[in-house]
């Protein structure tokens, strides 16, 4: 509907609903592929300044800056050549990240300036890593399974259920996780076992024959 068929009354209405709606989401995408984040959807009126504020871990506050009335752009603290603007700014400020890496988890906020007030939406950003997935038997004759370097965390469970021990590894430079279950079935006479990773990414399920000997 073209802006000159809507009532003041409708315009302010639409402009309370941005202000009401939530403006901070969680968003999750995962590592290696291109992320888009949109600013506010702001209808019927000139954008006077488009801002982006770029929060990582530690690493200093990065703000872009795009003034529409001189098609100016302006950057502070921005070293990363992965996040640029995604089209034409006249068109549509969003931020793009490509590709998208561990060290890209934090906090975007758009906010826009306009002559009807000031729109903002903010994005917590968490980067998927899929797990890499192993099945073994030890000597010993227990299964391991392990999930190696996922993030978040990924969890194991096995087919035919047994007496299980699973443990947790922290990767604090990357805040990747590696999860290990190691199993035994003594006594059952089991013959073949399932290990299920289930992830943010993706499931995952391995199977193998114990080695009786």
């Amino acid at each position: 509907m073209p802006c000159t068929w809507i009532t003041s009354d409708l315009q302010l209405l639409l402009i309370l609903t941005l202000f009401l709606v939530a403006v901070n989401t969680s968003l999750s995408v995962p590592v290696g592929t291109k992320a888009v984040l949109s600013c506010p959807l702001v209808l019927c009126t000139s954008i006077l300044l488009t801002t982006w504020e770029i929060v990582l871990r530690d690493k200093l506050p990065c703000f872009r800056a795009f003034r529409g009335d001189t098609n100016e752009t302006k950057g502070r603290n921005c070293t990363d050549e992965r996040i640029t603007w995604a089209s034409r700014l006249d068109e549509n400020p969003a931020l793009q990240i490509d590709p998208v890496a561990i060290t890209h988890d934090g906090y975007y906020r758009c906010q826009m300036v306009t002559p009807n007030g000031n729109f903002h939406r903010g994005y917590h950003l968490q980067v998927l890593v899929p797990p890499e997935v192993t099945l073994v038997q030890t000597e010993n004759g227990t299964a391991v399974c392990k999930a190696v370097a996922g993030k978040p965390a990924a969890q194991i469970s096995w087919t035919p259920e047994g007496d299980c021990v699973t443990e947790q590894k922290h990767h604090w430079g990357n805040d990747t996780v590696t999860i290990q279950s190691t199993c035994y079935w003594e006594g059952r006479h089991v013959l073949n076992v399932s290990c299920s990773v289930s992830h943010l990414t993706g499931n995952k399920s391995l199977s193998m024959e114990l080695d009786q000997g």
